[in-house]
Order: C-alpha cells, then structure tokens, then sequence
C-alpha cells in the first residue's frame, strides 16, 4: 500500500506539472492530466494503493492506515533518488529513518477491531461534509501560490479523510448486495473524486510544500480521532504513548520529506523543458498568448522573454522560470 501510493505521488505529479493551470472548480482538469499517460499510470497505483487500504480499515484502525498512506511520500523520496537522480542529503535520510520508526511504534501500538456502525446521523455528516467541501473548493481554486496550495490541499485532506471515515465501517460489509447497496460507497466515491479533484489543483499552485503538509495533516489527524471516538478503533493497553509519538513522528516526517523533495523536483523538469526548448521541440502545453484573469483558464506561467533565456542561458536560469509543483495523498 505505502509503495503504491510512493508511485502515485510521483507519476501524478509528473503529469500535474505539465497541464495548463486550472483557476476554476472545473473536474476537466482530471481528463486532461487523464491525457498524460505518467498520471494513468500513476491513477492505477493509486487505485490499488485504495483498495488495500480499504482492506487494511476492516480492522485496522484508521489512525495506522492514515499515517501509512501519508508515508507514502517516503518511497517516492527515495525513488526520486532512484529514477530522478535526486540528491539524498543526510537530513533526509534521517527523515526516512524517523518515518520508517514512527510507522514501526503505529503498527506496535494498533489493536485489530472491526468497525461500528456509523449510523444514519453519520452519513447525514458526511454528505453535509462533502457539500461544503466542494463549495469551499469552488472559491478556493480562485486563491493563487501559496495561499491557494495550502487551501485547496488542506479541502483535499479533509475530502481523503471523510472518505476514509466512509471506507472503514463500509469494509466490514457482509455481502456484495450489502455492499454496493450501502450508501457509504456513495459517499466514499464522491469523497474520493472531489479529493482527487483538489489534489489536482493544489498540486498546480506555487508552493507544493505548504499544499502536501496541509493535505496530510487534514487527512490524517481528523480520520484518527473520528476512528478512536465513533468507529471502535483500538490500541492496546498502556501504548497509548506510543501511538501518539508514532503518529506525530510520522507526520512530521512526511512533511519534512515534502521540504526536501519539491526543490529538487522543480529542478528536474525545469532542466527537461529548458533541452525541450533548445532541441527546438513545443514545450508540452499551450504556450503563452497574453495574460491570464482570475477565472480563466491560462497558459503555463511562462513569458516569451523566460523561454528565450531558457534556450539561450545557463540551466539555472531555465529553473527560474518554472514553478511548478511534486506530489499527492
């Protein structure tokens, strides 16, 4: 699952930092990034990285499997290295080994349980939930740079995590027939749609850092207290510490991983556009035309005179000109 969703992270990414920015709550943008063929395939793992964890909630506690999914960003760290040839500095690698204990203490610390029922009034939160997500996640995509990363990231955790709330009592459903006829997979669907659609967005603005650690903290934290409250997740007696030292430690640590990840990240697409532009190829996506009004689709954020010094200029002026973003959750 953890791998699954490293996977994700990086392919999805990939294809978000080669769209045109979307400035309108338009589900368009999820079939023009379906046009890269790095985000189906990164679509597909993340599918599968879902349907293990919806496995793992049957009785798992969410606070566990939540952290896992954030964790995720450590594969795609050290695939970055990998495949990217990123740099692994030592404070990363601390990172990874902080990552790889936190998810160690929360796999120590989590008791199996099945699920309770999250009853009629649940459902009746989580389809009000998912209302104002998508409201807010209507003038939030208006927001630009940081302030816009970090809003639409935060809308995509809080839509993740109800969806997660949703997949952990839907998991224990005794048959199919029960399955498909209980609303919570209704529920889990438009969650998870609405989320991905946000994390589209988010993944589009200027600072990925501010948008990551927003969208793993909203994803992780409200799902581990709504599974300790209502849904009959378990700890076992007297590691209550050392859940909540796991749990902090992880999270900490995929937020960390995030900081370190995104400038390395924007400098190697910046360096594969800046050979795109001197091997006289079109850059992927339109290319800049005028200027862009809040609402309205643009081109990428590339003026003629950047272009023109990315083909002429040393690749740290090529690096400049691009903001673009890294990854998921």
């Amino acid at each position: 699952m953890i791998v699954a969703y490293g996977v994700a992270n990086l392919l999805q990414s990939v294809a978000a930092a080669r769209t045109t920015v979307q400035h309108t709550f338009d589900p368009g943008l999820l079939l023009r990034l379906a046009g890269h063929r790095a985000y189906l395939v990164g679509l597909v793992c993340q599918v599968g990285g879902f349907v293990l964890a919806f496995l793992a909630r049957r009785d798992l506690p969410l606070f566990l499997v939540q952290a896992s999914v954030a964790a995720g960003l450590g594969v795609t760290a050290i695939l970055g290295v990998l495949v990217l040839k990123w740099r692994l500095p030592v404070a990363e690698v601390v990172l990874l080994l902080l990552l790889f204990a936190g998810i160690t203490a929360l796999v120590l610390s989590a008791r199996p349980a099945q699920s309770k029922p999250l009853g009629t009034a649940g459902m009746i939160a989580l389809l009000v939930t998912l209302g104002v997500i998508a409201v807010l996640g209507f003038f939030a995509v208006r927001l630009r740079g940081a302030p816009g990363s970090v809003a639409l990231g935060s809308l995509a955790g809080l839509a993740f995590s109800a969806a997660a709330v949703a997949a952990r009592p839907l998991a224990s459903a005794p048959t199919w027939d029960a399955f498909l006829a209980d609303p919570l997979l209704y529920l889990l669907v438009g969650h998870s749609v609405v989320g991905q659609l946000l994390l589209g967005l988010a993944m589009q603005r200027g600072s990925t850092t501010a948008a990551v650690a927003a969208m793993d903290a909203a994803g992780a934290v409200p799902a581990a207290i709504i599974g300790l409250l209502l849904l009959n997740d378990k700890i076992w007696p007297g590691r209550e510490w050392l859940a909540g030292v796991g749990f902090l430690v992880t999270l900490a640590s995929v937020i960390g991983l995030t900081r370190y990840a995104e400038p390395q990240h924007h400098h190697a697409v910046a360096q594969e556009t800046s050979r795109a532009v001197v091997a006289g190829k079109p850059l992927i996506g339109p290319q800049p035309t005028g200027s862009r009004l809040g609402g309205t689709e643009g081109p990428l954020p590339q003026p003629a005179a950047q272009l023109s010094q990315a083909a002429s200029g040393p690749p740290q002026a090529a690096s400049t000109g691009l903001r673009r973003p890294t990854t998921r959750s």
